[in-house]
């Protein structure tokens, strides 16, 4: 008797299926396929063949009626359209394979997107992702690098203190390992401005409001101190303990730099350009080491020649020289920002400096 339902049971299955395939099934070839692996099932014993489990045989109408949901969510396209879109093109030749290159293989995407060619003002092929010719610039080296906020104010002197606290515990784990101290502070200082500028362009959607420039100025202050790291990854290699321990920090100050900015964004810029006062400080002691030999003064990596638009034979002491000067460039920024909120405004009021290096 058991065996009589269970052929039973089958049977109504197979009829539902075929019946409800082509409603079911997003395409032809996935409802020939659906219905092939049916009559073998059909022919030698579905749990068998398969690969169902045992107790298939006694609810097959269960586990075929959940087959067709399965098919459903897979994509429109035929299997041969598939395999087509996942053909790779030989790899480029004429595109470096360093640190932020081009990939030596590119994909061919269904949705017909293609990478245009760019190229340098001579005519070579630009061989970098990670930004554009147009994004490069030469840094401004005549800034002044000894100008400083003094704190008046209460909550400018706990701004100041905040970094100085900050700072203690950098000077003892790195001491004079200034690239992976440069890494350390990159890592950080690339935060504010991606924060900042979210959190204006909140704002700004919200308020249904300009912002002045300030979101493109905040963010393009922190694309050019991600570019200082990963010019210095090319110098530097940190050890495993320092990777985690920049992962601890960067996640620890990403949140308490939200929450500060939220509370008080005067504090927040008045901070980070202290923060910057120190980046500056931190750069001088590195070229006071180079200039004395104690670090070697390497070629200047090829990703920092082509974005500060440096000589050739640009050494790692010219890349400390544009870093330094964009440090200073941005403390200038953040204490400009903070002196709007002190005077009760808000950014958009004040025209952003945007580009400034």
């Amino acid at each position: 008797m058991a065996m009589m339902m269970s052929r039973g049971g089958s049977r109504v299955a197979n009829t539902a299926l075929l019946a409800a395939g082509a409603r079911f099934l997003s395409t032809a070839s996935a409802t020939r396929a659906l219905a092939s692996e049916s009559l073998l099932a059909a022919a030698k014993g579905f749990g068998a063949e398969v690969g169902a489990p045992k107790w298939a045989s006694r609810t097959s109408l269960a586990y075929w009626v959940r087959a067709p949901s399965s098919v459903r969510n897979m994509s429109t396209l035929s299997l041969e359209e598939k395999q087509n879109d996942e053909k790779l093109v030989q790899p480029d030749s004429t595109s470096g394979n360093a640190g932020g290159n081009k990939d030596e293989k590119r994909v061919v995407s269904y949705w017909g997107i293609q990478a245009s060619k760019v190229t340098k003002p001579d005519g070579t092929e630009w061989k970098w992702n990670c930004f554009m010719p147009w994004e490069t610039y030469k840094s401004d080296l005549s800034i002044d690098l000894k100008k400083h906020h003094a704190p008046v104010t209460f909550m400018d002197k706990m701004a100041y203190w905040t970094v100085k606290a900050l700072r203690f515990p950098t000077d003892i784990f790195f001491q004079r390992r200034y690239g992976c101290r440069a890494m350390m502070l990159e890592t950080v200082a690339a935060v504010p401005g991606m924060v900042g500028g979210m959190l204006l362009h909140c704002k700004s959607l919200r308020r249904f409001e300009h912002s002045g420039g300030w979101i493109k100025a905040l963010l393009e202050e922190a694309e050019n101190e991600r570019m200082h790291l990963m010019t210095f990854m090319e110098v530097a290699k940190p050890r495993w303990y320092e990777r985690a321990l920049m992962f601890a920090v960067q996640g620890v100050f990403f949140n308490a730099y939200f929450l500060g900015y939220l509370l008080s964004p005067k504090f927040a810029h008045r901070m980070v350009g202290y923060l910057e006062e120190e980046a500056i400080h931190s750069y001088t002691e590195f070229l006071k080491e180079l200039d004395k030999g104690n670090i070697e003064n390497v070629p200047a990596p090829a990703i920092a020649i082509d974005y500060w638009q440096l000589p050739p034979d640009s050494t790692l002491r010219d890349v400390v020289m544009v870093v330094r000067a964009d440090e200073a460039h941005h403390r200038d920024v953040n204490h400009f920002a903070s002196d709007i909120h002190y005077q009760g405004k808000e950014l958009r009021e004040a025209p952003a400096p945007i580009g400034y290096h």
